[in-house]
C-alpha cells in the first residue's frame, strides 16, 4: 500500500514548525502528489490560523501551485467542533477559499457557549469515573460531530475518537450518507483498529494522513498503514491510497 497525498499537515501559521514551502518541497521529496496545508482553525486558543492569514495563505498556496507543476497544493483548515449543534470556527467567507474542509474535536479549541464548554470540558472530564456520565457524553459528542457533518459539506473527520469518546458506528453511518470520510492519524493512533473494523460495516471512506507538524514529518504514515493493514480495510476504501 502506498500513500499518493497527505491531507492534514501544518505550519507556522499554526503551531508548525515549517512554512508552507517547505511542507510541499518535503511532500515532494516523498514522491506524493498532493499535500494539504491544514491548519487549526480560529478559535483554537493560541494555535488558530488569525482570520486575516487565510487569505494570505491562499495567495501563497495559488503562488506556488504555479511553480511546482509536480505536486498539487491544497488549502485547507482543520477546524475545531464549538457547539454541540455541529457548528466550527470557520464562516462561509473561509469556507469559500478553502479546497478542503477537516473538522476535529479539540480540547484546545473556544467553545461556543457555557452550556458547550460545560459538555466539551466538564462532562468529558467526569465521563473518566462515571460509566452514566460516560456514556451521555458519548452520545453527546457523537451527535456534535453528526450534526456537524449534516451542517457542512465537510471532506474529513481529523483522528475521530481520540480527544473525546464517541460511537463509531453511528459517525460512520452519518458520515457514508455525507460523503464525508475518517482518518487514520498516523500520529494520533486514532481511528483504532477496533474502531476501523466497526467504522468498515458501514461502507464509510478513509484517509490517512500524518498530521505533520515539522516538514521532515510530511507523509510519514507508516503506523497508519499499519494500522489499516491489521483491520484488513481494502485499498479502494482509502481515498488516498493505491496497491
Amino acid at each position: 500500500m502506498k500513500i499518493t497525498g497527505d491531507y492534514h499537515t501544518h505550519t507556522i501559521y499554526s503551531h508548525g514548525k515549517g512554512t508552507i514551502r517547505e511542507n510541499v518541497e518535503s511532500a515532494i521529496k516523498k514522491g506524493l502528489r498532493e499535500i494539504a496545508i491544514c491548519d487549526h482553525g480560529p478559535r483554537h486558543a493560541g494555535f488558530g490560523v488569525k482570520r486575516d492569514n487565510f487569505r494570505k495563505m491562499r495567495n501563497e498556496i495559488d503562488v506556488l501551485n504555479k511553480e511546482y507543476k509536480e505536486i498539487n497544493i491544497l488549502m485547507g483548515v482543520e477546524a475545531n467542533i464549538i457547539s454541540y449543534d455541529g457548528e466550527i470556527d470557520v464562516n462561509d467567507e473561509i469556507i469559500d477559499m478553502l479546497d478542503i474542509l477537516l473538522v476535529g474535536f479539540h480540547f484546545g479549541s473556544v467553545p461556543k457557549s457555557f452550556g458547550d464548554a460545560y459538555k466539551m470540558f466538564v462532562l468529558n472530564y467526569l465521563g473518566r469515573f462515571s460509566k452514566g456520565v460516560k456514556d451521555k457524553v458519548r452520545r453527546l459528542n457523537t451527535q456534535a460531530v453528526i450534526n456537524a457533518i449534516n451542517r457542512y459539506d465537510i471532506d474529513l473527520i481529523t483522528h475521530p475518537g481520540a480527544k473525546v469518546d464517541i460511537d463509531t458506528r453511528e459517525l460512520a453511518k452519518a458520515a457514508t450518507k455525507r460523503g464525508t470520510a475518517l482518518e487514520i492519524n498516523a500520529s494520533h493512533g486514532f481511528l483504532t483498529v477496533e474502531y476501523l473494523r466497526i467504522a468498515m460495516e458501514e461502507g464509510v471512506k478513509f484517509m490517512i494522513n500524518s498530521d505533520a507538524h515539522r516538514p521532515e514529518d510530511i507523509g510519514n504514515v507508516e503506523k497508519g498503514i499499519k494500522r489499516a493493514l491489521e483491520a484488513k480495510l481494502s485499498v479502494d476504501r482509502i481515498i488516498n491510497a493505491i496497491d
